[in-house]
């Protein structure tokens, strides 16, 4: 107990004498798994609503690909990273390797099938005549499909937190390809590992914590923005 008090009085001490060091590392983990998520809702979005929407080839393969790459290893996702960016492998040549840029990219590659997956089940549920009632409306596709997604946004908002949590909580992946590099790419759960392995674990605790009131700040954005527009 005595060590969860001493992480949580390092936790507020941490974020309110405006620590340099805590507030760069949670500014990059914001903004690593930030741009992880609108990666992976750029490419998942317009995937999941195809695979909800239209009948092709392997589209059920595909759905099973992606409800199966929810449950995908960071770790497993960092080390083909790695291999791929890694000096002698195909695009070692860009010199991402160790870098936040590499960190994004892993990060969305974990991202994208839970936004995949999550999108097709949530249009999925969607009355399937709403599409061609808009259309025998007088409504476009384009803007059929955008009041399908207005009607289903809630589920998308819920699909992008969801995939927001899975990478904002990882850390086999940050730290494969990002190298846990003070003041270069070192984020919360990463710092927390490292200083678990020395034994502070109240500090530890304490970049538990604060990444735990991060990932709640930015889900109660979005909860509130996606209540307010209902």
């Amino acid at each position: 107990m005595d060590v969860l008090l001493d992480g949580l009085a390092q936790a507020l001490s941490l974020l309110f004498s405006g620590d340099a060091e805590t507030w760069a590392i949670t500014l990059l983990t914001l903004r690593v798994s930030l741009g992880a998520t609108l990666i992976a809702a750029l490419l998942g979005v317009p995937l999941g609503a195809a695979i909800a929407l239209c009948s092709f080839p392997g589209r059920r393969l595909l759905l099973a690909g992606a409800n199966t790459g929810m449950g995908l290893p960071p770790v497993v996702v960092g080390l083909v990273v790695t291999v791929v960016l890694w000096r002698s492998g195909p695009l070692g040549g860009l010199g991402l390797l160790y870098t936040p840029t590499a960190m994004v990219v892993a990060q969305a590659v974990i991202a994208t099938p839970v936004v995949v997956a999550l999108v097709a089940a949530a249009l999925q549920q969607v009355d399937p005549d709403f599409l061609v009632q808009m259309q025998g409306l007088g409504a476009t596709r384009a803007r059929a499909l955008l009041a399908l997604a207005a009607e289903a946004r809630l589920p998308l908002l819920a699909a992008a937190m969801a995939a927001f949590g899975a990478v904002v909580s990882e850390v086999g992946a940050a730290q494969m390809v990002g190298g846990n590099i003070a003041g270069q790419t070192r984020v919360l759960t990463t710092a927390a590992v490292l200083a678990t392995s020395r034994g502070e674990f109240g500090l530890a605790i304490a970049f538990g914590l604060v990444l735990l009131l991060l990932a709640f700040a930015v889900n109660l954005v979005v909860t509130l923005a996606g209540q307010a527009v209902r």
